[in-house]
């Protein structure tokens, strides 16, 4: 656990490593992981992970307070435990809230004079402002690109000369309520939100290779009760969006159909399972536990065909809505043909293929980064969202991470922020 693992840097690049201890924390629907890293100039070290199951959850939002609290509370433990180490802030990811996206656009005039840091904190602040959406909640937002008088595609105009300079601002919002009930079940853990980000964004943020990143790319994280989508173009998240449906969809389509135990159903997912009739290999016909019943003797057998044909129709229904919700964004065409899918429900047998035909684009399945002190696990898609978060803390600005940060002139509010995320992410 004492090795170090050097940050591949993606996205908007960081303007400095910070130094100290990130926590990151994924309450998802189907389980609950919490990451303990120790950052230093130019790299990241794992200290403690662990995952559990979640309780209280449904489709990424909270249904009860207190099973979630226990689950959170369950899985933080056991990752202070194995880093040996107490944690008081953390970052969070989202998932609730019907999150959406928005775009703003601000612009001043310099009438030549050379760009500052207060001209860019201004700017920024605007962009901010314009991002607000009516019944919404912002969590996140970043520049997407400059203008420079007639030079688009501008990353940092810092240092340049011009009458005219503009921003365009991406940033994402959810409604209030979900985010506070989820906020709600991480306090009553004795732990204080530093920043919360949008779950498909920080999944992206481990798993896209920065060309990727930069040519554009989709990512699809099939979760247990979501499927989130985040699309990046040229370094920089332009849309994300949430499908109230995952895995256990799945899982809840086997039980009912076959009369099986939701464990059972989830255990012949696994096994047998596939989302495509075609690369069904090896057994024919498989044993399906019955409710209520004990013992082989009461087991329905059924081919293995069956499964395929209960699971490949809600698998398509997912990938449609993802389509659907990609075409309406206008970034379908425009994100290139480059998907990349993750999260536990993506290792199904036959989903990349699946989603190759319905998406009509190149898909691979897309694994986050492997840390020393990870388990095993650690470094399939389980991990991804909760994986990202940590890279984020590490790296990136706190005006990022924090949306509130508004403007210069909003120094008590900034101060009390940046005491706050500084002295407890990195104690």
């Amino acid at each position: 656990m004492g090795e170090t693992v050097r940050l591949r840097t993606t996205g908007a690049q960081p303007t400095a490593y910070r130094t100290g201890t990130v926590a990151a924390l994924d309450v998802g629907s189907s389980k609950v992981v919490c990451l303990i890293g120790r950052a230093e100039p130019g790299s990241l070290r794992v200290a403690g992970a662990a995952l559990r199951e979640s309780q209280g959850m449904k489709s990424g939002t909270v249904v009860n307070v207190h099973e979630a609290e226990d689950s959170i509370r369950e899985a933080v433990a056991a990752a202070e435990n194995h880093a040996d180490t107490r944690i008081q802030t953390i970052l969070i990811s989202v998932n609730c809230g019907m999150p959406k996206s928005v775009t703003a656009r601000a612009a001043m005039q310099l009438g030549g004079e050379l760009v500052t840091d207060q001209h860019i904190q201004d700017l920024l602040g605007e962009a901010r402002g314009n991002c607000r959406v009516d019944d919404h909640e912002l969590i996140q937002s970043a520049p997407v690109s400059y203008v420079v008088d007639e030079a688009r595609g501008v990353r940092d105009p810092r240092g340049m000369f011009c009458q005219r300079i503009g921003v365009t601002m991406h940033g994402v919002a959810v409604k209030p309520l979900p985010l506070q009930n989820l906020k709600l079940a991480v306090e009553r853990c004795h732990l204080t939100i530093g920043a919360a980000l949008a779950a498909p964004y920080a999944s992206g943020l481990s798993c896209l290779t920065p060309d990727e990143m930069q040519l554009g790319a989709t990512v699809i994280d099939m979760g247990g009760g979501t499927t989130s989508l985040a699309v990046f173009m040229e370094g920089q998240l332009v849309h994300a969006e949430v499908v109230p449906m995952g895995g256990s969809h799945v899982t809840s389509d086997l039980a009912r159909m076959l009369a099986a135990p939701l464990s059972a159903a989830e255990r012949l997912k696994t096994l047998y399972g596939a989302a495509l009739g075609e690369i069904e290999t090896g057994t024919d016909v498989v044993a399906v536990p019955q409710m209520g019943e004990d013992g082989d003797d009461y087991a329905y057998r059924v081919p293995r065909s069956m499964l395929t044909r209960i699971i490949q129709p809600r698998l398509e229904e997912i990938l449609l809505e993802v389509q659907n919700r990609l075409r309406a964004s206008g970034l379908d065409v425009a994100a290139g043909r480059r998907a990349v899918l993750t999260g536990g429900a993506s290792q199904l047998a036959g989903t990349r293929e699946l989603a190759q035909r319905l998406l009509n684009k190149q898909v691979r399945l897309g694994r986050p980064q492997t840390y020393p002190g990870l388990p095993a696990a650690g470094a399939g898609p389980d991990y991804a969202t909760a994986l990202g978060l940590l890279i984020a803390g590490a790296t990136m600005p706190l005006e990022i991470l924090n949306p509130d940060l508004e403007s210069p002139q909003d120094e008590a509010r900034e101060t009390g922020f940046l005491r706050r995320f500084v002295g407890g992410i990195f104690g």
